[in-house]
């Protein structure tokens, strides 16, 4: 692994959330309807401007991961219970969504938010 790359050792889907196990031994887990919102897809996001395409509203407050697809060794692909499954979510920009309480802030920054996410 290089210095800054993140890997998942593995990745689980729970009752509530998905769970990151990190190659640096590191766990962070992500609420479903919060990753659900942050796809980043052609569909979810206006590619030139960043505008937020996806009623925030319309995610259904119970929706699920139903599965999952590695995406190389840099990124997963989750399939929705609301039917969406068209988003990747590179690991960098996972391991910076972490919300364990530790400081990432030396970790190799994720991709800038949007402007739909600059709020959140």
């Amino acid at each position: 692994v290089f210095p800054g790359v993140f890997e998942a050792n593995e990745i689980r889907l729970e009752m509530d959330d998905v769970v990151v196990e990190w190659s640096d031994g590191h766990s962070s887990r992500y609420p479903y309807r919060e990753l659900r919102i942050e796809c980043a897809c052609a569909g979810c996001i206006e590619e030139m401007t960043g505008r937020q395409l996806l009623d925030v509203l319309s995610v259904p407050g119970d929706v699920f991961a139903v599965d999952f697809l590695p995406v190389g060794r840099y990124a997963v692909q989750f399939a929705w219970s609301d039917g969406h499954s068209t988003g990747i979510y590179p690991f960098t920009m996972l391991r910076q969504m972490c919300s364990c309480g530790e400081d990432h802030s030396g970790e190799d920054p994720a991709p800038e938010k949007s402007p739909r996410r600059a709020g959140r």
